[in-house]
Formats: C-alpha cells, sequence, structure tokens
C-alpha cells in the first residue's frame, strides 16, 4: 500500500491537474493522489477535452472546472489558480494528467513549502536517482538550452524548466493569478518572472515516466514553434523588469 501524508499544520492544500483528452489516464491519476493525500481536494481543470476525460474525473471523485473552448496549458493552470485564490488554498500542488507525474512525490514537493523554505519547488526529472524514464534526446537538448538562459539572466540552475510538477504558496498563486500568466507553454518565462519578482524557487529530484498513450502537447512541429515562443516569451519577461520590481516591493 503506497504511503498517505498528514496535511495537518500545512493550511489548506489543493492538487491541481489540468487536462485536455486524458480519457483512460486521469481517473487512475486521481485514485492515486486520494491514496496518497486522501484528505485533500483535487481540482480538475479540463481544457475543452473531446473524449470521456470530464466523466472519468467526476467518477474519480475530483471537482471538474470545464473551459468552454481550448484555451491551452497554461490557461488551464491559470483557472485553478484563481480557483485556489477564491477559495482561499494555501498551497497548490500541480501535477499533469497523462500520469508522467507519480502521486507519491507530492510531498516531496510540499515539504519545501510547509517548511517555509520556497515559494515555488519544481519536481526535475534529471536530478540523481530519480529512476525516470529517458527523455527524448530532441527534449533533453531543449532542455539544457533554456536552462542555460535561465542561469544567465538569473544565476539560478534550474535542470528541468519544462516540469509541471510543481508546490506553490500563497505568494507564488498570488503572482500568477494576477493576469500575466501565459496561456500556452509556462515554463521558463515564469520561472524567470518569478526570479525577477523575488520568489524563492528551488528544484528537487522527481520520478517521472514517459507518456505512453494519447497526445503530447510537444508532438510533431510543435517544439519548433515552442522554443521560438518561449524566446519571444523571455525577451519580453526582461523587457518588462519594472513590472516585476513593482509586483515584489507590494507583494514582498
Amino acid at each position: 500500500m503506497s504511503p498517505q501524508i498528514n496535511v495537518t499544520g500545512n493550511g489548506k492544500i489543493l492538487v491541481l491537474i489540468p487536462c485536455h483528452n486524458e480519457q483512460g489516464r486521469i481517473e487512475k491519476v486521481i485514485s492515486q493522489v486520494k491514496n496518497i493525500m486522501p484528505s485533500t481536494d483535487i481540482v480538475v481543470v479540463d481544457d475543452c477535452s473531446s473524449d470521456n476525460s470530464v466523466a472519468e474525473a467526476f467518477q474519480a471523485g475530483a471537482k471538474v472546472l470545464s473551459l468552454c473552448t481550448n484555451l491551452g496549458y497554461g490557461a488551464a493552470l491559470e483557472t485553478g489558480y484563481l480557483f485556489a485564490i477564491k477559495n482561499n488554498y494555501e498551497t497548490v500542488l500541480q501535477m499533469d494528467g497523462d500520469g508522467q507525474h507519480q502521486a507519491d512525490q507530492l510531498p516531496c514537493l510540499l515539504e519545501p513549502l510547509a517548511g517555509g523554505l520556497a515559494d515555488i519547488v519544481i519536481g526535475s526529472r534529471y536530478m540523481s536517482n530519480t529512476g525516470t524514464t529517458a527523455t527524448t534526446l530532441t527534449r533533453r537538448f531543449g532542455h539544457r538550452i533554456f536552462s542555460g538562459i535561465i542561469f544567465l539572466l538569473s544565476g539560478m540552475k534550474i535542470s528541468d524548466p519544462t516540469s509541471g510538477f510543481q508546490g506553490l504558496n500563497k505568494n507564488a498563486l498570488a503572482l500568477f493569478a494576477s493576469g500575466i500568466f501565459p496561456c500556452d507553454f509556462p515554463d521558463s518565462d515564469v520561472i524567470l518572472m518569478a526570479k525577477l519578482c523575488g520568489l524563492r524557487i528551488t528544484e528537487i529530484p522527481a520520478r517521472m515516466q514517459e507518456r505512453i498513450s494519447g497526445e503530447s502537447m510537444h508532438s510533431g512541429l510543435k517544439p519548433i514553434y515552442y522554443g521560438l515562443k518561449m524566446l519571444l516569451s523571455i525577451l519580453i519577461v526582461l523587457l518588462n523588469f519594472n513590472v516585476w520590481k513593482t509586483w515584489r516591493q507590494k507583494h514582498l
């Protein structure tokens, strides 16, 4: 039997799962989360799935927020952040609905947040001894490029800048729900933005598995679009340096 964790004293915790066409996978993900964190609320933000994902999520016992049109991964996350703030959650643990993120790793995300050591915790598949299934050479190359860009611009070492397995506290939620969150690929640009806003970011090892079915949002020619869009988005983050400085002065 998988271990369970005691969330007493850590405030209200929400497990957030963005979802788009994850039929056959989302129900299992939710069940695994319930097994590990049985007293924690789970919300699935469905980004206008055309399959049976919503019914599976409901059947598994999660709250479901359904977007009326396909808005993108970032928009689904932002919807979850707004829901968390409106309902007074203090911590959000986010994971994908395709099964690559492992529910028994959620306590690892929670620990630095509960201890007040970080505002954002990122689960990395590239840190030592994670036992993660190897990613493609192209993706690893892309990850290293954007890791290098983040280090060059901020001095911060992040080995897995595209990881959607993250933990956020109230400071991070306040920033990400302020209307500036990107609608499609919130990765390196968001990490850099959070750093410029003064948020404390840490990375932990996280065991992950590669998607075995369904369509990845990085399939086909999408990595080319992703790379160009991310470079432009990072430039925009840098051009708005004074915006992040002002946010930091008001909120931290």
